[in-house]
């Protein structure tokens, strides 16, 4: 379901405003103008300026600003400035106006206000300092990392505001909340995984952002609260339960002009969880240049692959399947030639999947029949390249 789009910013926002934010990079303030506002898009572009100090309460404040330029690593003096969605997140003000700073249209997109983190970088440049600090404030796992860390008796890590979880196949959150209290900004990708507890995630009095990627098991119950979550200002949701999703909405769209951004995309029915958990192919869903028919087909085709794969592992000795394997290589590379003619969808990274989708079927029969296929994988491989065209 989608967003009506609106002829102005939710909150209020215009061409030559200047916008000021905490930035954890700096400790500081700083600052940037909005440039252009663009109603198609429903985007600002927005400029950041060469300042940072304390909280600043009008322009005045400033002085005598300019434009952030960026020479550090490869960025050759070009302006700090891009488009970004025009939901003035709630921890950003205005603090007035003035003329513009620049007057030409930004060519650059990107998610999320993260106004100082190019100055800071910028500032460390100048310094003689060429990578990035290792700060107590930001921490990153996958999810098996994370899981043996949370079963560890040790303190709080109260410490980190800025925490991302990846390769999730199962996360408590009650645990999550209990070992980081302090957290703001939240990110948690799964592998069709499961979040149980996720209501917990209202025990976060600070949570400003959070985003949630192919994790399920959460329900209506779950949902975030804003009298729990106050300040949250970003909600960005992909792939997830269809009730959790719809409560979602109801309860955060309402926040939108108070500084709330809010993307919710691809709610995720039972059926469509069960006939996808063992799916590889299932980010071609929803894919820009994969049509619906297009994700079908490939699904058919890898589910008549792995099926045929499975069989032949567990009916034929090892030294009679070379052949075999070839043959079901040369079918799926030839099925995915057809399937690529007409539209040319297989890139580079589709090109991965499919063989990563073959090292899945492969692997889940070496977890049913013991290790030592090696040799079907190489044949099956070999069979695919005889033929393929992608």
């Amino acid at each position: 379901m989608s967003i009506r789009k609106q002829a102005a910013p939710p909150r209020r926002l215009t061409v030559g405003d200047v916008v000021a934010a905490h930035s954890w990079d700096l400790g500081e303030w700083t600052v940037a103008q909005i440039v252009q506002l663009d109603a198609a898009s429903q985007t600002a572009a927005v400029l950041e300026l060469d300042w940072s100090g304390p909280e600043p309460s009008s322009v005045a404040d400033l002085g005598d600003v300019a434009p952030l330029r960026l020479t550090h690593h490869s960025w050759n003096g070009a302006l700090s400035f891009y488009n970004l969605e025009w939901v003035l997140p709630r921890s950003h003000k205005v603090v007035g106006a003035m003329p513009l700073l620049h007057d030409k249209p930004a060519n650059c997109w990107t998610s999320g206000w993260r106004l100082g983190d190019q100055l800071a970088r910028q500032r460390r440049w100048d310094s003689g300092v060429h990578e990035d600090p290792i700060t107590a404030w930001k921490a990153e796992y996958t999810g098996e990392t994370v899981n043996e860390y949370l079963s560890q008796p040790t303190a709080p890590r109260s410490e980190v505001t800025q925490l991302t979880i990846r390769d999730i196949d199962s996360l408590d959150c009650a645990q999550l909340v209990q070992r980081f209290p302090g957290v703001t900004w939240l990110r948690l990708h799964g592998r069709l995984g499961l979040l149980p507890a996720a209501g917990e995630l209202n025990r976060l009095a600070s949570l400003q952002g959070i985003s949630i990627v192919d994790l399920f098991g959460m329900t209506r119950e779950d949902r975030l609260r804003p009298q729990c979550v106050p300040e949250l200002e970003s909600v960005d949701l992909h792939s997830i339960p269809a009730e959790y999703a719809s409560a979602m909405r109801s309860t955060w769209r309402p926040e939108i002009p108070a500084g709330t951004y809010v993307s919710i995309l691809r709610a995720r029915k039972p059926e469509w969880i069960r006939e996808n958990r063992n799916n590889p192919l299932r980010d071609w869903d929803g894919r820009e240049q994969i049509s619906t028919t297009i994700y079908k087909r490939a699904v058919t085709q890898y589910k008549t692959t792995r099926k045929a794969i499975l069989l032949e592992i567990a009916e034929e000795p090892a030294d009679c399947r070379s052949t075999r394997m070839e043959e079901i290589g040369r079918a799926y590379g030839e099925a995915f030639n057809q399937l690529d003619r007409r539209s040319g969808f297989i890139e580079t990274v589709e090109r991965e999947e499919l063989f990563a989708a073959l090292d899945h079927i492969v692997n889940e029969a070496g977890a049913l029949h013991g290790p030592g296929l090696e040799d079907a994988r190489d044949s099956l491989v070999s069979g695919v390249e005889s033929v393929r065209d992608w």
